[in-house]
């Protein structure tokens, strides 16, 4: 059973780099075929895919948030994080970790997410 837990701060302010974890257990962040996404919902709105690193570290990324976004990865610590600089009100939201199966958007397992606040 593949489990996936964020971790970071809830509170970001204005213009400020938002940085979250994803720890991984139960399974490989180096599974061939396997990519972890970062994927968050505002509220009120519906889910938003930011970007996923595949297997072999490749990253890719909502056009929408490419110049904003950066995804890297600790495979000795089975984990990859997301960073998300000059951050506003509007990227307050639950963030999502998530294992996509075959990196077609095919997510079979979620961490429970975490809630980030953008506020001075």
């Amino acid at each position: 059973q593949v489990q996936l837990q964020e971790s970071g701060p809830g509170l970001v302010k204005p213009s400020q780099t938002l940085s979250l974890t994803c720890t991984v257990s139960g399974g490989s962040i180096t599974t061939k075929s396997v990519a972890w996404s970062w994927i968050r919902q505002p509220p009120g709105k519906g889910l938003e895919w930011m970007g996923d690193i595949a297997h072999d570290g490749r990253t890719f990324y909502s056009p929408s948030l490419k110049s904003r976004t950066s995804i890297s990865r600790d495979t000795s610590k089975n984990q990859f994080t997301l960073q998300l600089s000059s951050v506003t009100p509007e990227d307050a939201a639950v963030y999502y970790c998530a294992r996509d199966l075959d990196g077609l958007g095919h997510v079979d397992y979620w961490g429970q997410g975490t809630q980030v606040t953008v506020s001075s």
